[in-house]
């Protein structure tokens, strides 16, 4: 497997399927680790490393792969554990992820799995805000933690959240109109709420799209005219227990909530995310968090519905 692109990437046969291909690999001892394999360019053996001074301390130097430099990093160290020795075993799992081409060395890559989304579960309750599990799963009764990509390149890469002056004086917002977001990674979350907050959009927080088609059908159902007033949702597509895809096909095919404005965002990269959003249903697709075209999106979409729902 080293050395060689990863995975079927023809968005045509995941159409209209709810699942998920893993890459199992470990880092130190017998437990797996999972990563979406859409993240994954390929699998190298480890390379020789330059080294970068004044780095993350996670980061142990960097690669030079078909005319690009890319940092590659302890992802032992980077989820908290210790420092990772070179052995044999050793590979790198070089990954795109929001636009970032990055290595990943690990202690061992192990194979590729395809799962029901269905399978795949949220982390158990009560490991705080330190862990780097964004889902778990089972293989053969074992269970494999799937790692919160994201939060690690955050975290080591750092990035900017803040929206530009000039988008956050053109806001005219009216405070009644709200939207749902739904999306099972923290930082993703953290990062939409502080766009939202900086242009006064309310926010609406649910982690994965089963919990988030529950809530849109209490809302509906209830009749206190809060329904009305929700202008989109915003979901990821990657989640635990219902994916985006799924939730955008649930909410289209119910006759009370279908006309529902949708955006989907994924940190994948490709252009098989715009064809399968298509497909789906969404109003929208953001192949990365960028605050300004994010909040842009927002404001138009928010006067959209003031006009459509007239206080």
């Amino acid at each position: 497997m080293a050395g060689s692109p990863v995975g079927n990437k023809d968005h045509k046969q995941r159409e209209g399927e709810s699942r998920l291909e893993l890459l199992l690999f470990r880092l130190k001892g017998r437990q797996l680790f999972g990563i979406n394999v859409f993240k994954v360019k390929e699998i190298i053996q480890r390379p020789t490393l330059s080294d970068i001074p004044g780095s993350h301390s996670v980061i142990r130097g960097s690669a030079h792969m078909r005319g690009q430099v890319i940092p590659v990093m302890d992802l032992c160290m980077a989820v908290g554990g210790p420092y990772m020795a070179v052995s044999e075993a050793t590979s790198v799992i070089i990954t795109e992820c929001n636009r970032h081409v990055v290595g990943f060395l690990v202690g061992g890559v192990e194979r590729i799995i395809n799962i029901n989304w269905e399978l795949v579960l949220p982390p158990p309750p009560g490991l705080g805000r330190s862990n780097y599990m964004t889902a778990v799963t089972t293989v053969d009764d074992v269970l494999v933690e799937i790692i919160d990509v994201e939060k690690v390149m955050s975290e080591v890469l750092g990035g900017d959240d803040s929206v530009s002056e000039e988008i956050i004086a053109s806001t005219q917002m009216a405070s009644q109109h709200f939207v749902l977001v739904v999306d099972d990674s923290e930082v993703a979350r953290n990062q939409i709420k502080r766009a939202l907050d900086q242009i006064g959009v309310e926010a609406i927080f649910t982690k994965d799209g089963l919990e988030a088609l529950k809530q849109l059908q209490t809302w509906q159902s209830s009749g206190d005219g809060k329904y009305e007033h929700l202008a989109m949702v915003i979901s990821d597509i990657e989640m635990p227990k219902m994916d985006g895809y799924t939730l955008v096909s649930k909410i289209r095919s119910d006759a009370n909530l279908r006309d529902m404005y949708i955006i989907l965002h994924s940190s994948l990269s490709g252009g098989f995310n715009r064809d399968m959003v298509e497909n789906a249903g969404a109003n929208k697709f953001l192949s990365k968090f960028e605050p300004d075209e994010f909040a842009s999106l927002v404001q138009k979409r928010i006067k959209e519905h003031q006009i459509e729902q007239p206080q």
